[in-house]
């Protein structure tokens, strides 16, 4: 094979990729989009040579770049972000390629890389700088007719669907081509009925599923600011939450429950040991108290004390002295006539907030942007706001990525999920729109109905379907209002979580360990085979 087929191949699947993701994507492509890089893999596995590693880099930094180019908005070291992700996907790859070649160096030895790539976005999820983005079921939310089976598995699910699929339509095309006519008749049915399947019992769930709980009414506020490159001063803060409050007030009636804004609303800055003293927060105490049978849910910057002997914490960060330290939180606050209830953010944007603890040397600075510094402090785990009858479960901004993290929510009884925002600094691209496609996912693992609010972007409503009820358009201050169901029952996904990305990680382990054995024992073997072969040599002389 030519060295620029080799490259086309590449660049093919890229593309596919690419072509497969929201929001302008075409998502039934993603089930090709491996095709051309996985028979590439399979003439190396029979001992054609070549570079396969900076082969399959050059498909996953397409697929990194095409798609999430708008990172370059927040900074130039986006790059290192497109260059990173495009390399662990390379090595998953490679190793999966590997273990094949020692293992099972047939068609079906394709089914290697299910378990490979679903454990390396579990790792997504998990580890320092956490991007999740381009999980691969993440693809079908502009499908969401094919996939209400996610409250059973999750996005992991969809993972696991794109890459059958994938991989037997690649070992369809290599039986083909050796004339294996049993193989590929029988690789035929299996792959009709792995894609058509979740398709069929998805429409008909789709189709026969009836929303449960009780009305409650919501209004979403889209104040219509960009805090990253607003003038911060009081008058800017003191104007914001006056937007919120000038364009919720007409939306209001007797009914209504919860007035939801964006994350970062409040700019004001909250000591939690001085609350009372907030501006912003008497602001909005006295707009609640015309209202009582409702609660105001809004994003603001909180920080604490940290406490003696605490000084090393990593998020703590020194208030100028060199003996008082203090944390800083992105927080949700549930604002009513009697109490303020808070939480705080626990999976930070990698750069923005969160700077991994072995690049220690960049504590008191960003990666990104120019006003974030150091890392956040985080809550431990998810926590619930209670209003009346309601708890609520409140992602902030980048937490609405992460399936089984927003699950913990209604495990701990959340009966309504309110998406709090900032999408400003994306500006007018793909990045808020894709950011927007990920409630759908929540609203179908979880079936609950959920309330977006973004400081900008695109704000909404979503059904338990994850059909989106209203929407706001971009870069226009607005206030929406709708009659969402609070569901209380707990979802089969809501209670296991990624149990399918668990599974992949234990065979992952097994993979690993049989190829690192078969790996030895080859070693053993040659030397034993080389040594017998010095001593012949031996003999004859």
């Amino acid at each position: 094979m030519k060295k620029s087929h080799k490259i086309l191949s590449a660049l093919l699947s890229g593309l596919l990729l690419s072509a497969a993701w929201p929001t302008w994507g075409i998502a039934p492509i993603a089930f090709i989009g491996f095709v051309p890089l996985l028979l590439l893999e399979d003439r190396f596995a029979k001992g054609e040579k070549g570079k396969l590693f900076w082969l399959s880099f050059l498909t996953f930094l397409i697929w990194n770049v095409v798609t999430t180019w708008w990172i370059w908005n927040a900074t130039p070291a986006a790059t290192a972000a497109w260059v990173l992700n495009s390399l662990f996907m390379a090595i998953v790859f490679n190793v999966f390629h590997l273990t094949k070649k020692k293992g099972c160096n047939n068609p079906w030895g394709n089914f290697f890389l299910i378990p490979y790539w679903m454990a390396f976005e579990q790792l997504t999820y998990l580890w320092a700088i956490k991007w999740p983005w381009l999980n691969l079921g993440n693809a079908f939310s502009s499908r969401i007719e094919w996939i209400q089976w996610y409250e059973y598995t999750g996005v992991a699910g969809g993972t696991l669907w794109i890459l059958a699929v994938n991989i037997l339509i690649t070992n369809i095309i290599l039986f083909f081509k050796s004339k294996e006519t049993k193989k590929l008749f029988a690789c035929i049915g299996i792959e009709a009925i792995i894609l058509l399947l979740p398709i069929i019992i998805s429409t008909r769930m789709y189709n026969h599923y009836d929303e449960q709980g009780t009305d409650t009414e919501v209004i979403v506020v889209q104040q219509n600011c960009d805090p990253w490159n607003e003038q911060f001063d009081s008058q800017f803060y003191d104007q914001v939450i006056q937007n919120n409050i000038n364009l919720s007030l007409p939306l209001i009636t007797p009914k209504t429950k919860f007035v939801v804004s964006s994350e970062s609303a409040i700019q004001e800055g909250i000591w939690l040991h001085e609350i009372d003293n907030a501006k912003a927060l008497h602001t909005l105490h006295d707009y609640i108290k015309r209202f009582p049978q409702m609660a105001f849910v809004i994003g603001g910057t909180t920080y604490e004390f940290v406490p003696r002997g605490m000084e090393n914490d990593f998020p703590a960060r020194d208030i100028g002295d060199g003996e008082h330290f203090y944390y800083c939180h992105n927080s949700a606050l549930l604002i009513d006539t009697i109490n303020l209830q808070y939480r705080n953010k626990s999976q930070l944007t990698p750069g923005v907030e969160a700077i991994p603890e072995w690049m220690g040397f960049l504590k008191n600075y960003s990666i990104t942007m120019g006003i974030a510094r150091g890392t956040l402090k985080t809550d431990p785990e998810a926590r619930v706001l209670t209003f009346g009858d309601h708890k609520v479960g409140v992602p902030i901004c980048y937490e609405s990525a992460f399936g089984e993290y927003v699950s913990n929510f209604c495990k701990k009884g959340a009966d309504l999920l309110f998406v709090i925002t900032n999408d400003g600094w994306w500006g007018d691209t793909p990045g808020y729109k894709q950011h927007f496609e990920f409630s759908k996912l929540r609203a179908i693992e979880n079936r609950r109905c959920i309330a977006r609010s973004a400081n900008t972007g695109r704000s909404g409503f979503f059904n338990q379907r994850g059909d989106v009820l209203q929407q706001t358009q971009y870069w226009v201050p607005d206030a929406i209002r709708a009659t969402l169901k609070a569901n209380t029952k707990v979802t089969f996904y809501a209670q296991h979580g990624d149990y399918l990305s668990r599974i992949a990680v234990y065979l992952t382990f097994v993979l690993l360990i049989y190829w690192i054995a078969k790996s030895l024992f080859s070693i053993g073997k040659t030397k034993k085979a080389d040594k017998t072969t010095r001593k012949n040599k031996k003999k004859k002389k």
